[in-house]
């Protein structure tokens, strides 16, 4: 078999590049699946659709005919379920809030770009790739841009004897304009000291700086923790 073949190259060419382009966006926003893992996602792909689409040409010789059956479809199945495993792993939970999910979209469309390069349909593929990373990165810009709610994680640890009443911190708060969607309540140190969690929403951008002067002003409070979440 011919394998350096204008029909083998180009779309494992296209695929690697496109992965590249990709994962390249994701690196440089410092993600957790960056430029070398889109690339082989994109080229795994492509290869595993070659070698289903080829069938009869890596089959054994001895394999009688009447019995291969090649079904790409199978295989742009079995890739995208076995990506998804992997997009998985990008997805994790830091106190309140979930991370990795765009990274996991974008590997599960570098797959889906690596199939799609893989059967040959280049127009298709080489325009997704361009749609994908205007996604990834235009719409960056478009949505920083966009009225919207600004969401932070914070956690307050106060002294029990004179900690204060979940309305109190929400009037606290709302005096801020910071709505807490919910509160988490936890005693620590043998009871000694008791923990809010909140999620915090307000209109526009958060105020950290204001919300920092009046829990630094608290002098019941003995530590606190403010995790702005991700767009």
């Amino acid at each position: 078999m011919e394998w350096w073949r204008p029909d083998l190259v180009w779309p494992v060419f296209g695929a690697v590049l496109a992965g590249s382009a990709i994962g390249f966006e994701r690196e440089y926003r410092a993600r957790a699946a960056g430029f070398r893992t889109h690339t082989l996602v994109a080229l795994a792909s492509a290869i595993l659709m070659l070698a289903a689409q080829h069938q009869v040409e890596w089959a054994s010789s001895t394999t009688p005919e009447e019995i291969l059956r090649i079904d790409p479809v199978r295989m742009a199945h079995g890739i995208l379920t076995g990506v998804g495993f992997l997009c998985g792993g990008v997805i994790f939970k830091e106190g309140l809030s979930v991370h990795g999910l765009t990274t996991a979209a974008s590997l599960w469309t570098t797959a889906a770009l690596g199939v799609l390069f893989g059967v040959g349909f280049y127009g298709l593929a080489i325009a997704a790739t361009v749609v994908t990373l205007v996604v990834l990165a235009g719409f960056k810009l478009i949505d920083r841009a966009m009225p919207g709610q600004a969401i932070t994680d914070v956690t307050l640890t106060f002294r029990a004897e004179n900690a204060p009443t979940e309305a109190e911190l929400c009037r606290m708060l709302e005096g801020l304009n910071l709505t807490p969607a919910r509160i988490a309540h936890r005693l620590k140190n043998g009871g000694a000291q008791i923990e809010y969690g909140a999620t915090l929403k307000g209109n526009g951008k958060l105020a950290a700086d204001d919300l920092v002067k009046v829990l630094r002003a608290d002098g019941r409070l003995i530590e606190y923790a403010l995790e702005p979440r991700n767009s």
